[in-house]
């Protein structure tokens, strides 16, 4: 893989990051009740952090033993409810999270799939683990809400 092509695909992810801000940020403006949008605006700055460590492997690189397995709960992937656009509470909000951070999983995952290259197939194996760890964060925060009964 060329420099280039190393460089695009880094952009492609910071694209994506930035979707997930902005996805954020969105739902801050239609919260209704402070504690949510205190942990919308953890779930934006997470997605910032997640933009500095893309950075950092585009000056580092990225190796197999960068790649930490992560846990799946597999919590979004048997919640099947469709959520309306003004479904915001704190259940709903956890469920969109999950699905977003899912459906980067799945891109990323079958992205490392469809190059042969190794240097890109781990590249992409980083990027997926990277968003299942966020996935684990909200699958515990969902699994901890669900267990108190609520």
């Amino acid at each position: 893989m060329t420099t280039t092509e190393f460089n695009e695909i880094l952009d492609f992810a910071v694209e994506r990051e930035k979707e997930a801000i902005a996805f954020y940020r969105d739902l801050q403006n239609k919260a209704k009740f402070a504690d949510q949008k205190q942990m919308l605006k953890e779930m934006e700055q997470m997605e910032m952090g997640h933009i500095m460590v893309i950075e950092g492997i585009r000056n580092k690189g990225v190796r197999e033993e960068d790649i930490q397995k992560v846990q799946n709960l597999k919590i979004s992937e048997y919640l099947s409810k469709e959520l309306s656009r003004e479904e915001l509470t704190y259940q709903g909000l956890l469920i969109r999270a999950m699905k977003r951070e899912e459906n980067s999983v799945k891109l990323y995952t079958e992205m490392s799939l469809k190059f042969p290259d190794a240097e890109t197939s781990t590249l992409f194996k980083r990027l997926a683990a990277d968003e299942a760890k966020h996935k684990l964060h909200f699958e515990r925060l969902y699994d901890d809400f669900i267990s108190k009964g609520n």
